[in-house]
């Protein structure tokens, strides 16, 4: 088994924070969110990954650090790491090919924005799974229409008219991919796009029309990491779902004095926590000082110095300095408020 991370985009909607760091690498609750996209991959899966493939964009933004972060990543999943570059920002499909030497066997393909909690087993009768999680407001989707058999039939962007509600979150199995990557080389070939870009879906419905099956599977939760709000909320929804698991999410290496820690939270290796309260649903990245403060609802990163403040629904980046009596904020890296 493979698992194909396209991450090339650059994270526009949760700037400043991706100004200096690619998006799949800002933590959720303590961890990378596409390190731990992978992990739970993997780890659903349960079967041996072969290679993890990562698609990056521009190496100077996607430098050294970032390569060497995702082969190690890789390697401890007992992987090989793969390294490709997609070197415009020509679409879904575009991204997928850029890695078409890796394209072959069965393969999972995941989109490095986006957080799930799942279990479930591949159906050994399907060409291809994609997953799918019901939503309120399908409109503002791609969703997925079923046939009598629960076959996907066809894919509908951001339907006017009600389709289903069962909204594709970026997740992909295909029994043998290589399938795709031909049908992804005509769209290419034929310069078959949809808003300038070359989409995956134009691949996937060519597999349908030659009668290929594809299946539905849907995952428990679905969390988004687009924008500062969003990601927000979904460290707090993995933080409370980590504390189930019963995982350890505050280092034995902390310095709490005359701290209160509300559980769940997590905190870094060597943070000090020092006349404040934090929590519940923070987390504070590793070697962050909090001092005469109140941080609930918020993530603040790595080497950060945070004091007098009280804070709810807060973002804040590595190496910044925040003193004040603000509340809903989002500071990136290196920044200082005093």
């Amino acid at each position: 088994m493979k698992i194909i991370v396209p991450m090339a985009g650059r994270g526009s909607r949760l700037r400043p924070h991706t100004l200096t760091v690619p998006k799949p690498l800002i933590p959720v609750a303590g961890k990378p969110i596409v390190h731990r996209l992978v992990s739970d991959i993997a780890k659903v899966l349960n079967q041996p990954i072969e290679e993890i493939a990562f698609i990056l964009g521009d190496p100077a933004f996607f430098g050294d650090d970032v390569v060497s972060s995702l082969k190690a990543l890789a390697d401890g999943l007992g992987a090989k790491g793969t390294i490709y570059r997609q070197d415009q920002p020509l679409g879904t499909g575009h991204a997928i090919m850029s890695a078409k030497e890796s394209l072959s066997g069965p393969a999972v393909i995941a989109y490095a924005d986006t957080l799930i909690r799942a279990d479930f087993e591949l159906d050994a009768k399907a060409d291809s799974v994609i997953w799918v999680k019901q939503v309120e407001h399908p409109e503002a989707y791609g969703v997925v229409q079923l046939n009598e058999q629960n076959h996907i039939e066809e894919l509908v962007e951001k339907p006017k008219e009600f389709v289903s509600d069962l909204a594709v979150i970026g997740i992909y199995y295909f029994k043998d991919v290589g399938q795709l990557k031909e049908e992804l080389q005509y769209v290419l070939d034929n310069d078959v796009m949809h808003g300038g870009e070359y989409q995956i879906n134009d691949g996937i419905k060519r597999m349908m029309d030659k009668g290929m099956i594809f299946v539905p599977g849907q995952v428990q939760e679905w969390m988004d990491c687009g924008n500062k709000a969003v990601t927000v909320e979904t460290n707090q929804r993995m933080l409370g779902f980590l504390q189930d698991d019963g995982e350890v999410l505050v280092s034995e290496n902390v310095n709490l004095e005359n701290a209160n820690v509300i559980e769940p939270c997590f905190i870094g290796d060597g943070a000090t926590i020092r006349n404040s309260t934090v929590g519940p649903f923070v987390s504070i990245g590793a070697g962050t000082v909090v001092d005469n403060a109140t941080i609930k609802n918020s993530i603040v990163q790595q080497h950060t110095v945070v004091q007098n403040a009280n804070l709810d629904n807060a973002m804040i980046g590595n190496h910044a300095f925040y003193d004040g009596n603000f509340e809903k904020i989002s500071i990136g890296d290196y920044s200082e408020l005093r």
